[in-house]
C-alpha cells in the first residue's frame, strides 16, 4: 500500500514538473524573449569596403503598444557608432491600423537613428500589402531614403560604394537591373526577401542583405526553424550565406509576425565590419 502512494506521489510530481516547465516555457516564448534585441556581428572581408561599419535592422512589424520597444531598438542602433544603417522592410504588423503602431510615429523614432552616411531602406511584403505609397512617404518626410529598383552612391570614411534596392519579390515588382543601372562596384543591394540571392549574378554586388525569414521564430534545438516563409525552405533562415562568391547575411529581424512568439531565436540588429 506505501509503495502504491509512493509512486502515485512520483506520478503527481512528475506531473507537476511538467506542467510547470511548459509554463515557463511558454512565459519565456510570449513575454521574454520576443522583447529582447541582441547585437550578432559579422566581420566581411572585402578590401574595397575595409574600415565601413554597417548597423542592418528589418521586420519590425511595430504593434500599437510598442513605442518604447522602437526607441530601445534606435538606442541599441545608435550605440553601434555606425557608417550607415540599412533597413529591410517590414515596419506595420499585419494589415490593419488597429493592430500597428502608426507608421508616421514609427518613421519620426526611426529619424533618431544617427548613421554619418544616412539611413537606407527597402519596402517589406507587409509594408506593400498595407499600403506602400504611403510607408515610403512616411520615411522619407523622416530623412530615410526608400531604394524601389534604384541606388544611392554613398561616400563616407574615404571610401566610396553604392546601395541599391529592390522591390519585394512577391508583393511588387523587384528589377534588379533597373536598380544596379547606375551604379558600380562595390554595391550593397538591400531585398527585403532572401529568396533573390541563387539568382544574382551581377560582379558589382559584393554583399545582399535581407530580412523576411525571422529566423523561423521557433528555432527547435537540433531539429531547426518550423517554419521560414521562403521558397527554399530554411536554407536561408538566418545568418551568413557565400554561395559562388556571392555573399548573404540574412536577418532574425526584430518583431514577430502571425504568432507574438520566439524560441531560441531573439530578436537582433546586425553589424556588419568590413576586413
Amino acid at each position: 500500500m506505501a509503495d502504491k502512494k509512493k509512486k502515485e506521489q512520483k506520478r503527481f510530481i512528475k506531473k507537476r514538473s511538467i506542467i510547470a516547465a511548459l509554463l515557463i516555457a511558454l512565459m519565456w516564448c510570449f513575454t521574454i524573449e520576443p522583447n529582447v534585441v541582441v547585437v550578432n556581428k559579422y566581420k566581411v572581408k572585402d578590401e574595397s569596403l575595409k574600415g565601413i561599419k554597417i548597423v542592418m535592422a528589418g521586420d519590425f512589424h511595430v504593434k500599437p503598444y510598442q513605442a518604447k520597444r522602437l526607441d530601445y531598438v534606435v538606442e541599441k542602433i545608435n550605440a553601434q557608432n555606425p557608417d550607415v544603417v540599412l533597413l529591410v522592410g517590414d515596419y506595420v504588423n499585419m494589415h490593419s491600423d488597429y493592430m500597428s503602431y502608426p507608421i508616421a510615429k514609427t518613421a519620426e523614432k526611426l529619424s533618431k537613428i544617427y548613421a554619418r552616411a544616412g539611413i537606407y531602406t527597402v519596402l517589406g511584403n507587409h509594408d506593400y500589402y498595407k499600403e506602400g505609397k504611403k510607408i515610403k512617404q512616411a520615411l522619407e518626410e523622416k530623412g530615410i531614403t526608400v531604394l524601389e529598383n534604384r541606388c544611392r552612391k554613398i561616400d563616407v570614411g574615404g571610401k566610396t560604394f553604392y546601395i541599391a534596392g529592390i522591390e519585394d519579390l512577391v508583393t511588387a515588382f523587384p528589377n534588379v537591373d533597373r536598380a544596379l543601372k547606375f551604379a558600380k562596384e562595390p554595391t550593397i543591394l538591400l531585398s527585403h526577401q532572401p529568396d533573390v540571392f541563387p539568382y544574382l549574378n551581377n560582379d558589382k554586388i559584393h554583399l545582399t542583405l535581407s530580412g523576411h525569414t525571422h529566423g523561423g521564430q521557433v528555432v527547435i534545438p537540433f531539429v531547426g526553424p518550423l517554419i521560414v516563409p521562403s521558397r527554399f525552405g530554411t536554407k536561408y533562415a538566418s545568418g551568413y550565406f557565400e554561395e559562388k562568391g556571392n555573399k548573404m547575411i540574412v536577418t532574425k529581424g526584430i518583431g514577430t509576425s502571425i504568432m507574438p512568439i520566439r524560441f531560441n531565436c531573439m530578436p537582433e540588429i546586425v553589424v556588419i565590419e568590413f576586413e
